[in-house]
């Protein structure tokens, strides 16, 4: 896909299937990250969950290092090497035995992970930079972001039939299979995807590292609003099994086909939205995306049990509002990081930019518990009114951030011609 000249990117096919290999192998593992241990050691739960959490805590500071990594080298080579640890750690799953060997290999897969998701958003923004297709770093975003949701739901859904039987070599299958995974999007990658080298890389007058974006306000407001957005895009799996349980009471098969269904429509329809999300200002479509979720998390806290096919048409309904907010923030938002951040030190700017997922992620599980003890609309009210004043942070942020940020230049070969009329935003 695309050429070989100097300053344009070639392999964009290539990276798509790796992404979605990529998240294959995840999608395998995913709904066995504590499960495994428990069928496949004598480690007891209480202690599993220990060195579980231990082993995430442990790589927190790697985005600061793999930002500063994917400005020096280059953001693919260290999108490799972080397939290349996840490959190494699920092949130790398949040995470990007692305390020592699950933390040292929990460690493995959750630093690979880190740097992981802390360069491949550069990476994507350098290949956009270069795509010969003329696709801007919005539907780059977009494409990669529906790719990745369908190498969770297959490996997701291969998991839950394989794992079906239960025995222990099946298990180890999985890990197999998952290293697989890793080590061929890491070959795919190594071998095939080029990005412009960073000598013809547009110029930027804002320079320096991590210091610098210490004074950027704006980007820091950036990222404390995508906390916000983070925590609201991670809710639905936390918290829809629990609500199904506990207050609608509903049968566990309506809410896997609403998590499938979900994953099914942003595999989907990632491509076709993200090609049109460039007409519009980075920053109103986040704040569409709030607005949708600031209303599904009224929707959430109005529901209650009831006759099946009324609270299943609901939560539907429902969904669907999170869905779209789903398709057009994941794009949006980091193409506005990438675009608000200086082209010789995006790699550390979005590698501080994945920190309000990470602390989304923290969060999740206490917000929702614990709100949820005191009423179950508790915490969809609460997401509701963070939501919307992010719509009101967002609008004021848009004021400060750079202006060439907040929407891709349009292609000469796309602009209207003289005398032509077009529509603001």
């Amino acid at each position: 896909m695309g050429t070989n000249h100097a300053g344009r990117s070639r392999g964009g096919a290539v990276l798509v299937a790796a992404l979605t290999v990529d998240s294959v192998g995840n999608g395998l593992f995913l709904p066995l990250s504590l499960v495994y241990f428990l069928r496949l050691t004598d480690v007891p739960l209480a202690l599993l969950g220990v060195l579980l959490s231990a082993a995430t805590v442990l790589t927190l500071p790697v985005p600061l290092w793999a930002g500063a990594l994917a400005d020096r080298v280059g953001a693919l080579p260290v999108v490799v090497a972080a397939q290349l640890i996840q490959a190494a750690g699920f092949l130790a799953y398949a040995w470990v035995q007692g305390p020592v060997g699950v933390f040292a290999a929990a460690a493995l897969v959750a630093v690979g992970v880190r740097f992981f998701w802390s360069a491949i958003f550069t990476a994507v923004a350098d290949y956009a930079d270069g795509s010969p297709g003329g696709w801007t770093r919005d539907t780059w975003y977009a494409i990669s972001n529906g790719a990745r949701t369908a190498g969770l739901a297959v490996g997701g859904l291969t998991t839950g039939v394989v794992v079906a039987d239960g025995r222990a070599a099946t298990y180890r299958a999985v890990a197999y299979a998952a290293a697989a995974c890793f080590a061929l999007a890491a070959v795919l990658i190594a071998a095939c995807v080029r990005t412009p080298p960073a000598a013809v890389r547009p110029t930027d007058k804002r320079q320096g590292g991590y210091a610098t974006l210490v004074r950027d306000r704006p980007f820091l407001a950036l990222i404390g609003l995508n906390t916000v957005f983070a925590l609201s895009s991670m809710m639905l799996g936390l918290a829809l099994p629990t609500v199904m349980l506990t207050d609608l009471r509903g049968p566990a098969w309506l809410t896997s086909g609403i998590l499938a269904g979900n994953a099914f429509l942003v595999a989907l329809l990632s491509a076709p939205v993200g090609t049109r999300l460039p007409r519009h200002r980075r920053t109103r479509t986040i704040a569409l995306a709030a607005a949708l979720w600031t209303a599904w998390g009224v929707a959430m806290a109005t529901l209650g049990p009831g006759r099946l096919g009324v609270v299943a048409a609901l939560l539907i309904t429902a969904t669907l509002l999170f869905t779209v907010a789903e398709l057009v923030h994941a794009p949006a938002s980091a193409a506005l990081a990438a675009a608000a951040a200086p082209v010789a030190a995006r790699g550390r700017y979005l590698a501080a930019f994945q920190y309000s997922f990470v602390i989304a992620s923290m969060v999740a599980p206490a917000f929702f518990g614990t709100l949820y003890e005191v009423d179950t609309a508790a915490p969809w009210l609460a997401l509701a009114l963070l939501n919307a004043g992010g719509v009101a942070g967002i609008l004021l942020l848009e004021r400060i951030l750079p202006p060439n940020s907040l929407r891709e230049p349009t292609p000469a070969s796309q602009r209207p011609r003289a005398g032509a009329s077009t529509a603001a935003d």
